[in-house]
């Protein structure tokens, strides 16, 4: 096939996946790319941040809110009450924290779009969470404030305990079923904006493609370009950014499950120690 249609494909690709710029600071290496697009996305939600409160606290003449206002309420409502229908009611923090989480990763993921390419081998604004450094970050902030969230609401012991239900045998897989839990929330978020990087270098691969000596390769690697960022950044990193909040409140969730059944179980428990000393008592007629 090579030989009757000689650049049908090209004769090597050449793919780096995982290489970022970097830097040395304190003995340690830094991928600088990945530092500046975080500190970017994070300060273009900060700034959204305060221009939608900027925009919600408005008087309007007519007092009527504002676009802004209403698609605000309007998202924000709708996410507590799947929230409170599905878990039950939460700490008021965990539906900002989702809230939060999901559009600093969209914006992560989203900012990839903006053609920043000086060469073929470095993007300026490449998706931070392609790197695991950041999801590992991310994952590891969230459990462990599912953790503390657990252990305030029904103390360390109590906490503790749960793990050891329905059966004291099952605490080690317990355990570690809790320790990977921030393990796969980053590997499942790195996994599919890093592949989603690798099909991009295989599309702009196709520039070399020229059947018959007609280079049709730059059109073809264009097209699919647009159409694999448009499904890929775009569909596909909203999608991954909404997986991550759910799971984080699910696991909130869960705490919170943990804790009322450590309670209600500390509750019954006093409640049948009374129960005992009643019956052991004898009632003042019987006395007298």
């Amino acid at each position: 096939m090579s030989t009757a249609f000689p650049g049908i494909l090209p004769a090597e690709v050449e793919i780096h996946p995982g290489e970022h710029p970097t830097g040395h600071f304190l003995g340690m290496t830094w991928n600088l790319d990945t530092i500046w697009v975080t500190v970017v996305a994070g300060l273009i939600v900060i700034l959204l941040g305060f221009w939608a409160r900027g925009q919600l606290t408005k008087n309007t003449d007519d007092h009527v809110p504002t676009k802004l206002q209403l698609v605000w309420e309007t998202v924000v409502k709708q996410v507590q009450i799947q929230v409170e229908e599905n878990l039950g009611r939460v700490h008021p923090f965990v539906v900002p924290l989702a809230v939060a989480l999901f559009f600093f990763i969209l914006i992560a993921n989203w900012i990839e779009v903006i053609p920043t390419e000086p060469n073929k081998h470095f993007h300026l604004l490449p998706s931070p969470t392609a790197d695991t450094n950041l999801t590992y970050a991310m994952g590891i902030i969230a459990m462990v404030s599912v953790w503390i969230y657990g252990i305030r609401k029904a103390g360390f012991k109590a906490y503790f305990k749960h793990y050891m239900e329905p059966y004291p045998i099952l605490l080690p897989l317990e355990i570690l079923q809790d320790l990977l839990k921030p393990v796969t929330l980053a590997l499942r978020l790195f996994g599919n904006i890093f592949a989603g990087g690798i099909m991009i270098a295989l599309i702009g691969s196709m520039v070399a493609l020229a059947p018959g000596n007609i280079p049709i390769g730059g059109v073809f690697a264009i097209i699919l370009g647009v159409i694999w960022k448009l499904f890929d950044t775009v569909f596909l990193g909203g999608l991954q950014a909404f997986i991550f909040a759910l799971l984080t409140v699910l696991y909130f969730g869960m705490a919170d499950a943990a804790s009322h059944d450590v309670h209600d179980d500390s509750e019954e428990h006093h409640a049948d120690v009374e129960d005992d000393r009643n019956d052991k008592e004898p009632t003042p007629e019987l006395a007298a």
